[in-house]
């Protein structure tokens, strides 16, 4: 267990926000780990429930970790703040609703080290929580990539996906590099690009060795038009970013696959958020909206600095019926 005195190998960073019924096992499940050289660091983000209570009760018991309470900011601005804390050579990203395997750091630490690889990644099993059904996810790889070859399979987001959760990267990817979470939904989408264009190497283990929980509150299954634009400007940041790091022109088979994903995820949110308000006005402009952007971002004029000044809003709420006619 790492000492007080002693910089940790690993800081293991959990942003938390209401998830009273999961934070328990999700820090149970790091104190189990069989590598011990870590820090855990939870920011509490104005939680409303009993987890802060909770995360008190791990912080008094166990001297590895600690706990920052800050007013709301989201999960973002969280992850952050962590970072500016972290004392590890490496960081690891835990999310409070899910839990780990007992080698999840023991594996990510030693395919890192053995193989001199700036970032490790894992795979991972969806828990269906409400018949504590687990499914491993299928579409896999192995070995120590290139960081051309984990670009590329990033990009494509089926054998490497953009979750800060199965990753472990050296700290000096943040800190020599000034990456940061953007304060959007989907701001791993946004970020992880960004790290991987400063890895000299990429080791991944054909293991699952995190379980992600579904959950009714998460992200996708609270899909909204909100959410829906931010991840179409995650999409765009991506662009943005390869550009910066002069290495669009690479890449760019790969950004495009990446775009036609987005396209037909994006098509199938915004068919759900109409569904869900009942209300078919709006529906095919904001599927034309998203067509138009989508060729935009893999197109030969965009401009990345209208991902830096702020995109508009692409996608539109549903058009409200002048007159509620469901009475007549």
């Amino acid at each position: 267990m790492a000492e007080n005195s002693r910089l940790p190998m690993i800081s293991v960073i959990i942003p938390v926000y209401n998830v009273e019924k999961y934070v328990g096992k999700c820090l149970s499940s790091l104190v189990e780990q069989t590598y011990r050289d870590f820090e855990v660091i939870a920011v509490n983000d104005g939680s409303t429930d009993n987890s802060l209570d909770i995360l008190r009760h791990f912080e008094a018991r166990y001297d590895f970790i600690k706990v920052i309470n800050q007013e709301n900011r989201g999960m973002s601005q969280s992850r952050n703040r962590a970072l500016k804390e972290a004392r590890g050579k490496y960081i690891a990203l835990v999310d409070s609703d899910d839990y780990v395997a007992p080698t999840y750091l023991e594996e990510l630490y030693s395919a890192c080290a053995e193989n001199d690889a700036d970032i490790s990644c894992c795979y991972y099993y969806l828990h269906y929580i409400g018949n504590d059904f687990l499914f491993e996810y299928p579409f896999r790889c192995r070995g120590v990539l290139t960081a051309e070859q984990a670009m590329n399979k990033l990009l494509h987001d089926v054998q490497i996906q953009s979750f800060v959760w199965n990753k472990m990267y050296k700290r000096s990817l943040f800190t020599d590099y000034g990456i940061t979470y953007p304060s959007i939904a989907f701001e791993d989408t946004a970020t992880t690009n960004r790290l991987f264009a400063h890895a000299n190497k990429v080791a991944v283990i054909d293991r699952p060795l995190y379980y992600y929980n579904q959950r009714p509150m998460s992200t996708l299954a609270t899909m909204n038009v909100t959410k829906i634009n931010d991840y179409l400007r995650a999409v765009a940041s991506v662009r943005a970013s390869l550009e910066e790091n002069g290495i669009y022109g690479k890449f760019q088979k790969s950004y495009a696959a990446l775009v036609h994903r987005a396209f037909n995820f994006s098509c199938m949110y915004v068919l759900r958020m109409h569904r869900d308000n009942k209300n078919a006005r709006g529906f095919l402009t904001n599927i034309s909206r998203v067509s138009r952007a989508t060729k935009y971002f893999a197109g030969d004029g965009f401009n990345s600095g209208l991902v830096r000044g702020g995109m508009f809003n692409i996608v539109l709420e549903p058009q409200k019926l002048e007159e509620d006619y469901s009475v007549r």
